[in-house]
């Protein structure tokens, strides 16, 4: 049997794992991000449509989009929670001195998706946008 050597904090392997952690949450950040660009473009092309026509009927449509990359956005903010807190057990692991070769591997998130997605549908990084743009599209419904 081979004897394991210690792992401590500068250990090029925890810096390797903390580092892919963090580009993981970068990504779910970048993802929310542009699901809030591309709902802007797409519920604004639907409201510009509906004005060159004049069928406000037509903007029912703009709904499709904004539940869309509502559901979306609040998946990609549980995940990055997710793997923020996953992030979080590591470090603490780290700097208790019990983290094991098997941790380095792990790169999963933690804690729930059902329990962090609830919370995450009544955060303030989604609603107020989506809030906004709900009523946006409603304003728009009253005026054409």
């Amino acid at each position: 049997m081979v004897e394991q050597q210690p792992l401590n904090m500068e250990s090029p392997a925890i810096l390797a794992h903390l580092t892919i952690l963090q580009g993981i949450i970068q990504r779910m950040a970048d993802n929310g991000r542009a699901c809030k660009t591309w709902c802007i473009i797409l519920v604004s092309a639907v409201l510009i449509l509906v004005a060159r026509q004049g069928a406000s009927d037509l903007l029912l449509l703009a709904g499709i989009p904004l539940l869309s990359f509502l559901l979306l956005d609040t998946y990609y903010l549980a995940l990055e929670r997710r793997f923020r807190f996953s992030y979080e057990a590591f470090v603490a692991k780290v700097h208790a001195g019990t983290v094991g070769v098997d941790d380095l591997y792990a790169v999963r998130p933690g804690g729930s998706l059902a329990g962090q997605w609830a919370n995450c549908l009544l955060s303030f990084a989604i609603w107020p946008f989506y809030a906004l743009l709900i009523v946006l599209v409603l304003l728009a419904r009253c005026f054409l």
